[in-house]
């Protein structure tokens, strides 16, 4: 076998490749701690920490599918997070309030952002790194330099709470009794637009497997506290933007503005207005990260959000997210998430250097666009 049918065949399989390093990942680490990796304490601690980066990707992977890049998300979630905490601490704003107007703040930075870029031609790359100096600086402002805390008990069960071993399984029925809709609903829709329908123990197997997934997923963080508010939220934002991107003609179109954005323009779709709405929901998820990170520290710090765009990218690199844009998943940039989190807390757990983390996740982003280019160049 040539090296050019293994990078096909790498390209075809990315996903499932990437779910095996993971399981090499966390194989080693169990190794490395004696089983402490894996423990229903530790894997519920990771998938929170994996949420703040997880959220960001959601956001970044449309922004990168739509052939920008946003380097501003991780100063904007400091800026949003401390501008929370304020509203609580300092204001006693009720949590629905709060979260209304840290949100609204969200979209209104994104719009501007998306604006510059889409409307004034400004290199998203410049807009983004004018936007990584300002938000940092406006939230050293606004704080004095200075941790704002403690914040409300209600907004703290946004980042540190659990959903009742209950409503845990019963999330897990219902999402399991989900998947069998789908699946035999896309079975009714080939055979009545006379597609190949595939094998019914393929999909049988499929449902299957992921049943066997969401029990072990619900078992696993049962046996701990129950699952996380942030992995829930996480969840239903896998859902939400899962169904945007493959269900909605403006899913559609993000898509297309990054595979040939002048033939988009041509066929008549308004590529400006497509771009300024996805860094509008960049700065919403931006919002959401900040909501969350404050709660899940219980403070609102100056120091937030930092290195954060680069956890966002690296995810949507590895979840195969194309740095040419027109590629990518929700699911895949999530996978990449973990695949961040998974090594961030591994190695904390090994006490390694912090000047080594840096060093290995830098090397994995790189690695990362490696494999995207030879894949999909085929050489």
């Amino acid at each position: 076998m040539t090296t050019t049918n293994i990078k096909q065949i790498f390209g075809r399989y990315k996903i499932i490749a990437l779910l095996i390093a993971i399981a090499i990942i966390w194989a080693f680490f169990s190794w490395q701690t004696e089983g402490g990796f894996v423990t229903p304490r530790n894997l519920s601690n990771l998938l929170r920490q994996m949420a703040v980066t997880g959220i960001l990707a959601c956001g970044m992977v449309l922004v990168i599918i739509a052939g920008e890049i946003d380097l501003s998300v991780g100063s904007l979630l400091g800026l949003l997070g401390g501008a929370a905490a304020i509203l609580d601490v300092t204001y006693h704003l009720p949590l629905p309030l709060n979260l209304a107007l840290v949100l609204a703040l969200g979209l209104v930075f994104g719009l501007f952002s998306g604006y510059l870029t889409a409307y004034k031609r400004i290199p998203s790359f410049i807009v983004g790194l004018g936007g990584m100096l300002a938000f940092r600086g406006v939230l050293l402002g606004v704080t004095g330099g200075l941790t704002i805390a403690p914040v409300s008990e209600h907004l703290v069960y946004l980042g540190q709470g659990y959903l009742p071993p209950q409503l845990g399984i019963a999330l897990m029925v219902a999402l399991f009794a989900l998947t069998l809709v789908l699946t035999w609903r896309q079975r009714v829709n080939h055979a009545r637009h006379a597609l190949p329908v595939p094998p019914l123990w393929r999909d049988a197997v499929k449902v299957l497997v992921i049943g066997a997934v969401l029990l072990a997923f619900v078992r696993t963080l049962n046996s701990y506290d129950g699952i996380p508010v942030p992995v829930l939220l996480l969840l239903a934002l896998l859902g939400l933007f899962s169904y945007i991107t493959t269900q909605t003609v403006f899913g559609r179109r993000i898509y297309s503005v990054g595979s040939n954005m002048e033939a988009t323009r041509l066929s008549g779709v308004n590529v400006q207005a497509v771009k300024l709405w996805v860094f509008g929901i960049m700065g919403v998820m931006c919002a959401l990260a900040g909501l969350v990170n404050t709660a899940r520290l219980a403070a609102g710090s100056p120091s937030a959000g930092n290195m954060g765009e680069l956890d966002a990218i690296a995810a949507c690199f590895i979840g195969g997210t194309s740095m040419r844009g027109g590629s990518g998943t929700i699911y895949g940039a999530l996978i990449g998430a973990l695949v961040m989190a998974s090594l961030d807390n591994g190695m904390s757990m090994l006490d390694v250097g912090t000047y080594w983390q840096m060093i290995v996740k830098g090397s994995i982003l790189v690695l990362a666009v490696w494999v995207d280019v030879s894949t999909r160049s085929g050489r």
